[in-house]
């Protein structure tokens, strides 16, 4: 049989559910709205389009209860960018969103219509810099006046009020290290990683004096990184890892040195670093996946891993966007972007280069022995 005939019937024991669709266009975001619904934009026209879906009925109940008629993404709400979208983030219990990308010169704020399917721009948020090709990374603190945290660099890190956009908090240094992920972790603190590798906390009720790691070490020079906080169980809770595929797993109460260090089997460095991702599972204690080096998304179980420079092997690998790619690209299609489902434990949603869009739910090779 051809490799994608092996990959098709062996997809049979591989996954619990599977379901593959295809968007107008690639996306660069996946963000829940409920726990129902995703927001996804295009990031590669003219005319890119932000849509709100629905997710089919059998992905938005709690328990397998049989056949549902409806199996594909219900559009509830869209409308058109005339900018890329790199970053959207929605304002937790509001219908408004904020979205980034270049030219990044400021903010768009958008807003879900009550009376019609339409998602209408409403305001924007200047950020006072526009350094191509260079775009202001984006977090939301939620509250009754909602924060929006953004930045390019460390020096232009800010936070302000969405509706005023008073500056409430700002990093007031003059450092240049360019942002690549933020994170809110709770009502006053953040956390932040840059490019080369920097990783941060930072209280906002001081002035600034993050808790710092400055740097993954020897060797990294020419890497570039993403983190994210947020593991479950006992352990390490911030991974961040490297367009090499090194994943460090750190303390957030001594960033001083990673608890580990180790070496995914990535097929080569990302030909993307900017798509970097890797995610805590958060129905799953010490899970979580890599993607943005190559078609497929990585699933590790982190328990066990102690020390520096070991390899790793990965629980589980999602190969679909690379065997359902009826596209005939060469090289096959880059994961853009994936992110967990909020409360079905395997399942996780994730989007390619090809605009192929694929929620899987994987069968852990361990409890199937």
């Amino acid at each position: 049989m051809e490799p994608a005939e092996d990959w098709l019937v062996e997809s049979l024991r591989l996954y619990q559910d599977f379901h593959a669709f295809d968007l107008s266009g690639a996306t660069r975001v996946l963000e829940w709205i409920g726990d129902k619904g995703i927001l996804v934009a295009g990031y590669d026209s003219l005319k890119n389009e932000i849509l709100h879906l629905i997710l089919p009925l059998r992905l938005s109940v709690k328990e397998n209860q049989g056949l549902f008629p409806e199996r594909d993404f219900k559009v509830q709400h869209g409308g058109f960018s005339d900018r890329s979208v790199c970053d959207l983030k929605h304002v937790p219990d509001t219908r408004l969103l904020v979205t980034s990308g270049p030219p990044g010169s400021y903010l768009q704020v958008w807003q879900l219509a009550e009376d019609s399917d339409v998602i209408r721009a409403v305001s924007t948020i200047d950020v006072h810099e526009r350094e191509e090709p260079l775009w202001p990374r984006v977090a939301i603190f939620p509250s009754v006046a909602p924060g929006v945290l953004h930045g390019t660099r460390l020096s232009s890190l800010k936070v302000v009020d969405l509706h005023s956009q008073k500056t409430m908090y700002t990093s007031g240094v003059s450092d240049d290290d360019v942002l690549s992920s933020l994170q809110v972790l709770d009502t006053d603190t953040f956390a932040f990683c840059c490019s080369s590798g920097r990783l941060g906390l930072v209280d906002t009720r001081q002035r600034w004096a993050p808790s710092e790691n400055l740097s993954p070490g020897p060797g990294s020079t020419g890497r570039q990184w993403c983190a994210e906080a947020g593991g479950r169980g006992p352990g390490p809770s911030i991974a961040r890892l490297g367009s090499d595929g090194q994943l460090c797993l750190l303390d957030p109460r001594d960033l001083c040195q990673p608890v580990s260090s180790v070496q995914c089997p990535v097929s080569m460095p990302s030909p993307e670093p900017e798509l970097l991702r890797v995610t805590w599972a958060p129905g799953l204690d010490n899970c979580l996946a890599i993607s943005g080096f190559d078609g497929t998304v990585q699933v590790y179980d982190v328990t066990s891993w102690a020390g520096v420079g070991r390899q790793v092997e990965p629980l589980f690998t999602h190969r679909g966007h690379i065997f359902l790619d009826d596209s005939g690209m060469d090289p096959a299609p880059l994961v853009t972007t994936h992110t967990w489902h909020p409360y079905k434990p395997r399942t996780v949603l994730s989007a390619a280069s090809d605009a192929s869009l694929h929620v899987w739910d994987w069968v852990d090779p361990c409890a199937s022995r």
